[in-house]
């Protein structure tokens, strides 16, 4: 028995909760120097080094065939490259607590999304009603009624399209490469390094666009706040950990107790991310977002709770979505 497979699967359950919750505090630091372009491009670069290196050392290999590439470009702008750039973008207008709770509405997403990719497959009166409940909570978050104690609309709205994002990607990848044999951590692999390649793009163009400001591209922000080392750090932490050794706990969570325990860390990633953003940074929620917030995620556990429980099969050990994944 190796010492990865001594660590009962609890532990690493915990630890994605802990990673995944935690990221949002992360991003709230990094944004005290970095831009969140270059926010999400090296989370995503370092991410993608952290898992091919994990990759090599558990003996998988990148998937093969042109097909599944050209689906895995698309798959990692929605899996990867847009909702890690919108997470920070919606913090530079929101708290790290707010923005936890934005990425509860994966599950609905989800949903709907599965709705027009996957037609055929007809849903049960209680998920509909579900997520007109959980759009019912995203209006209490948003308290339209009161324009003192409403959050900034804009970045709780770039919150929510980040977390949805991650619906759309894997309904994709359900219909798209659901038959393809991408197994274990090939799947993040493969989405990381498409991912880097896009965001590698996209901050070069940014930064010539911004050169006045920006020496090179990861030149700090004008405007930076404080010493470098929170910054970086968490930088680091995003991308080594939460995106990166968090898709090796979530491969070994699922192999051991199946998708349907394993998907549970869904509805404690917002939680996480409210107890430290009030620890941590003295973020407050008002009365109407706290039970906006319970709204939704009551909405996105009864949307993802199947008609039965089918056995969980061992020998299925496909990356799941992270309905979180990283952040968050």
């Amino acid at each position: 028995m190796t010492p990865r497979t001594r660590v009962p699967w609890q532990a690493k359950f915990a630890s994605l909760a802990l990673i995944w919750g935690a990221s949002f505090l992360f991003m709230k630091f990094g944004l005290r120097w970095f831009a969140p372009l270059q926010i999400a491009t090296a989370r995503i670069v370092l991410g993608a080094v952290t898992v091919l290196l994990l990759l090599r050392f558990t003996g998988g290999r990148l998937p093969r065939g042109r097909r599944v590439w050209l689906h895995l470009v698309v798959v990692a702008v929605f899996l990867c490259s847009l909702p890690f750039t919108l997470f920070p973008l919606g913090e530079e207008r929101v708290s790290s607590a707010l923005a936890g709770i934005g990425n509860a509405i994966t599950p609905i997403a989800t949903v709907l999304a599965t709705m027009a990719l996957l037609p055929a497959q007809r849903l049960p009166a209680r998920k509909i009603a579900a997520i007109v409940v959980g759009f019912m909570g995203v209006i209490v978050i948003a308290q339209p009624w009161d324009a003192v104690g409403q959050p900034d609309l804009v970045g709780f709205g770039i919150t929510l399209v980040a977390g949805a994002s991650y619906g759309i990607g894997w309904t994709w990848v359900r219909k798209y490469l659901s038959h393809a044999d991408i197994g274990g951590l090939a799947l993040p692999a493969a989405l990381l390094t498409v991912a880097a390649a896009q965001m590698t793009v996209v901050v070069t163009v940014w930064w010539l666009l911004h050169r006045a400001d920006h020496a090179t591209p990861w030149s700090a922000q004008p405007d930076a706040v404080g010493a470098a080392t929170g910054p970086v750090l968490s930088l680091l932490a995003l991308g080594m950990l939460g995106t990166g050794l968090a898709y090796l706990f979530q491969f070994d969570v699922f192999r051991a107790v199946g998708q349907q325990v394993g998907s549970l860390v869904t509805y404690l990633i917002p939680i996480v991310s409210v107890v430290l953003g009030y620890v941590v940074l003295h973020e407050r929620l008002g009365p109407w977002q706290w039970v906006g917030s319970a709204v939704v995620l009551t909405a996105a556990v009864v949307v993802s709770r199947p008609a039965r429980l089918p056995e969980p099969a061992a020998e299925d050990v496909r990356a799941p979505s992270p309905a979180g994944t990283p952040a968050s």
